[in-house]
């Protein structure tokens, strides 16, 4: 089974593109942080924060396009995605991507009474349409 599940802080803005046929995809990257600890000796074990990448079709990337900006609080949920490509230098590269199956909004709204709920709609998932590779020879536009 190939799921993931994450809650955590939108880093920058996302970037968001439209494909062929008015295809939207959205990435945007997402950081989670582990607490850190004190161990019974008395060493501290400071917080660790990972960076994830996530990747966003269709409705899910106007959703995000709209509706999310650096700083947010989101979860995600998705599968774990490798891919290999060759950069504008030439150099081959490897990436893991989160490839988004569900999306829910967890900061609040600007101007919503911090009392009320924040619970928004989960987006249903979307298959994204087959994407001609970009020129660059990276499956996104990114």
């Amino acid at each position: 089974m190939n799921k993931v599940m994450l809650i955590g802080n939108v880093g920058a803005d996302p970037q968001v593109k439209y494909l062929e046929q008015g295809v939207c995809v959205a990435q945007l990257r997402l950081a989670t942080t582990e607490r850190g600890y004190t161990l019974q000796n008395g060493t501290q074990v400071p917080d660790r924060t990972e960076w994830h990448t996530c990747i966003f079709w269709r409705k899910q990337a106007e959703v995000v396009e709209k509706f999310v900006h650096k700083g947010d609080k989101i979860y995600v949920e998705g599968k774990i995605q490798s891919r290999d490509w060759t950069d504008k230098q030439g150099i081959s590269r490897k990436t893991i991507e989160i490839m988004a199956d569900n999306l829910e909004l967890l900061s609040p709204k600007p101007n919503m009474n911090p009392a009320q709920p924040t619970a928004t709609p989960a987006t249903k998932p979307e298959t994204p349409a087959a994407v001609t590779p970009q020129e660059n020879g990276n499956e996104y536009p990114f």
